[in-house]
C-alpha cells in the first residue's frame, strides 16, 4: 500500500478513526489514502478487534509447513554427520534412507540447508587463483587504422519479421564505417566471414577495439574467444573495455544512435531489402554526412588507405628455446605429462608455449598473451590469469 508521510499504524489510525466518524464515504476514503475499499475494511476489522495491536504488520510465516523436516530425523542427521564429516548431503541422506527408510527422509538440498546452519558444512572449494594481470588503458589512435571499433547494435526485425543483428565495424580515427552486415545470429563463423572480407578489403588494424560480449569476449579471465583469439593470430592487438564501462567506446554508440534513428526505425520488408538501404546510408554516412569531432569534415574526408596488408599465412605459435609446447585439442584441453589439462577453447587446434618459472610451475603464453600458471601437482584446469580491479 503506498502510504507515505506518516508511520503506517498512525494512517492506518486515521483511516479507521475517519470510517468510524461517518463523516466521509469510505470510497472517498479510500481515494484520499489511496487504497482499495476491501483492504480499508480489512483494518477496520482489525482495529475492532484488537485496538492498536490488529494495526501493526503480521508475520507472514506460514502457520504450518507441510513439508517441515522432523525433529527425529534432524537428530538422525546431526548424529550421523558428526560420524561422517566428510560425506556429502547425497551420501548422507542415501545412508538415513537405507537406515530408517524414505518416508518422511529429508531431500539433499534441505540436508545441505541444515548443514549450513548448523556450520557444519564444508563449504565450496577455495578458487586457485592465476598470475594477475594488468588491464592496458584505452588508447587513443594517432593515425587511421591504428584503432578499429567493433560491436553488435541491438538486434531488430524488418517489416517481414525476420530478425537481424547488425554487426558494425568502424575506424575510430576518421569515424569511417566499414562495414554494417546484419547477420542472423551473433555466432563465431558468420561474423568470422565479415572479418575477413573487411581484412581483404582494408588491410589489418593495429588494435581492435570491443566489448566483452559474445563473440568478442568470453566468460574467461582473459576474455579471448576464439574469434578474438584469431585475430592475434593475425598480429591485432585485442583492446577490450572495462566491463559496465561503455563509454569507454562511446564514439561508437553514437554510431549506432544515429544508425537506428535513420534506418532501423522504419526497415524495409525483407532482410536483404534492408541490407541495400543500410549500405546506401552508409555510404551517405561515410560522402555527405558533417561530422563535428572532424571539424565538419566528412569520415571519406579524413579516411586514409591502409598499408598495413593481412597476412597470407598463419603458422602455429613458435615459442623461445626452453620452453614447452603443447597443442590445444577441439575440447580446450592439452596433454601434460599423461594428465589431461584445460587451457581454454580460445586455443583450440593451436600451441601454447610453457615457459618455466619455478619448480614445479609453468607460465602458460599464448603467443605474447600470458594465459595462466601450470602447476604440477595440480588436475584439471590449469591456473588462468586474469585482470586486477582498477581502484
Amino acid at each position: 500500500m503506498p502510504w507515505k508521510n506518516k508511520s503506517k499504524v498512525e494512517q492506518r489510525f486515521d483511516l479507521v478513526r475517519q470510517m468510524a466518524a461517518g463523516k466521509l464515504a469510505v470510497s472517498e476514503l479510500c481515494r484520499r489514502f489511496k487504497i482499495s475499499r476491501q483492504t480499508a475494511y480489512k483494518w477496520l476489522r482489525r482495529y475492532r478487534q484488537k485496538r492498536l495491536a490488529g494495526l501493526r504488520d503480521r508475520s507472514r510465516r506460514p502457520a504450518c509447513l507441510a513439508a517441515q523436516t522432523s525433529v527425529p530425523w534432524l537428530r538422525r542427521l546431526r548424529q550421523l554427520r558428526r560420524r561422517r564429516p566428510t560425506w556429502g548431503a547425497r551420501k548422507l541422506r542415501h545412508t538415513l534412507s537405507a537406515r530408517f527408510g524414505k518416508k518422511g527422509a529429508p531431500s539433499a538440498a534441505t540436508i545441505s540447508r541444515w548443514l549450513a546452519r548448523w556450520g557444519l558444512s564444508r563449504g565450496r572449494r577455495r578458487r586457485r587463483c592465476g598470475p594477475l594481470l594488468q588491464r592496458a588503458p584505452i588508447q587513443k589512435p594517432r593515425r587511421c587504422h591504428d584503432v578499429w571499433t567493433v560491436d553488435f547494435k541491438g538486434w531488430y526485425r524488418t517489416g517481414d519479421g525476420t530478425r537481424v543483428e547488425p554487426l558494425t565495424v568502424r575506424e575510430l580515427k576518421s569515424r569511417y564505417g566499414l562495414a554494417i552486415r546484419l547477420l542472423e545470429t551473433q555466432t563465431l563463423q558468420p561474423t568470422k566471414k565479415v572479418f575477413a572480407r573487411l581484412f581483404r578489403r582494408h588491410g589489418a588494424p593495429r588494435r581492435i577495439r570491443c566489448d566483452n560480449g559474445t563473440p568478442f569476449g568470453g566468460g574467461g579471465p582473459t576474455r579471448l574467444t576464439r574469434l578474438s583469439a584469431w585475430w592475434v593470430k593475425q598480429g591485432i592487438e585485442v583492446e577490450f573495455i572495462t566491463p559496465g564501462r561503455p563509454d569507454q567506446n562511446g564514439a561508437h554508440e553514437q554510431f549506432h544512435r544515429v544508425y537506428k534513428a535513420e534506418v532501423a526505425v522504419a526497415p524495409a520488408l525483407t532482410r536483404r531489402a534492408q541490407q541495400q538501404r543500410t549500405d546506401r546510408w552508409l555510404r551517405y554516412y561515410n560522402q555527405q554526412r558533417p561530422h563535428e569531432a572532424l571539424g565538419m569534415k566528412t569520415p571519406a574526408q579524413v579516411y586514409q588507405k591502409n598499408r598495413r596488408r593481412l597476412r597470407q599465412k598463419i603458422e602455429p605459435w613458435k615459442y623461445p628455446d626452453g620452453w614447452a609446447r603443447c597443442w590445444v585439442k577441439g575440447n580446450g584441453e592439452m596433454s601434460w605429462r599423461g594428465q589431461r589439462r584445460y587451457v581454454g577453447e580460445a586455443f583450440v587446434r593451436d600451441y601454447v608455449g610453457l615457459k618455466p618459472s619455478g619448480r614445479g610451475r609453468w607460465r602458460v603464453y599464448f603467443g605474447p598473451l600470458l594465459v595462466g600458471e601450470l602447476r604440477a601437482k595440480e588436475v584439471g584446469s590449469i591456473r588462468m590469469a586474469r585482470y586486477a580491479r582498477r581502484g
